[in-house]
């Protein structure tokens, strides 16, 4: 069985908007978390969804889950206080409904722009060698900034670089497990589930994925977003 957590519990400060989160930002009628959640709602290898979603934003999300018909989402549940415990939520929850011996992929909701074969790629890679994440190669330089002055600190050989991307894609009893003794720890002040992965000597491997996979966290990405579907719309117009 293959399951989605999709994280859509981020209040958007950074996107400077006072109405709603950035997960419910409308572009051509439709709101980001569903373009999102379509991905995978419309992906045959996709059995369930689990929603991680702002508690109290849930009732508004579960509206629009009848109005665009994702039918796969099992149940939408309230996330926490940080993106960590917001994630062990719908994972706890996907481990209760449906057991450890799954594949489970977690996803922000805010990167709408996934795409079918990278989800079956996560989905191969996990049942074949193991939890991996989707990456994309790293085009610019990157260096790691100096803690004592504004001086450049050590410059990594880009062509060795990649971004991590999502989703991330786990044994759910794998990541469950280590989500459990973060907790036991107090260790609770990890990025994202790669490093908590990583963190307790979990071997991860990569799913290349596209490039245009961006997270929605600015008011630029949300510009480029509409432009890349733009794009798509009007080269489907002339059957290219």
């Amino acid at each position: 069985m293959n399951i989605a957590v999709i994280f859509a519990g981020g209040t958007g400060k950074r996107m400077n908007t006072k109405s709603k989160p950035k997960q419910f930002l409308e572009m051509h009628g439709k709101p980001v978390l569903i373009y999102t959640l379509e991905n995978f709602q419309n992906h045959p290898l996709i059995d369930h969804i689990i929603l991680v979603c702002l508690e109290t934003w849930i009732d508004y999300a579960a509206g629009l889950m009848k109005k665009f018909g994702i039918t796969k989402v099992a149940k939408i549940v309230p996330g926490g206080k940080t993106g960590q415990e917001s994630i062990y939520h719908g994972i706890a929850t996907a481990e209760k409904l449906y057991g450890d011996d799954n594949v489970v992929l977690i996803h922000d909701g805010v990167r709408p722009l996934i795409n079918e074969e990278t989800i079956t790629n996560c989905i191969r890679t996990v049942k074949q060698y193991g939890n991996a994440i989707t990456v994309s190669p790293a085009i610019e330089t990157i260096f790691l900034k100096n803690e004592e002055n504004d001086f450049v600190g050590q410059i990594f050989n880009r062509s060795r670089c990649e971004m991590a991307k999502a989703p991330q894609c786990f044994v759910l009893g794998d990541i469950y497990k280590a989500h459990l003794r973060a907790i036991e720890e107090g260790n609770c002040d990890f990025i994202d589930s790669a490093s908590l992965m990583q963190h307790y000597g979990m071997k991860l491997y990569t799913v290349d994925g596209p490039s245009e996979n961006i997270k929605i966290t600015t008011p630029s990405d949300f510009y480029i977003f509409r432009a890349i579907m733009d794009a798509k719309e009007n080269l489907q117009i002339l059957g290219l």
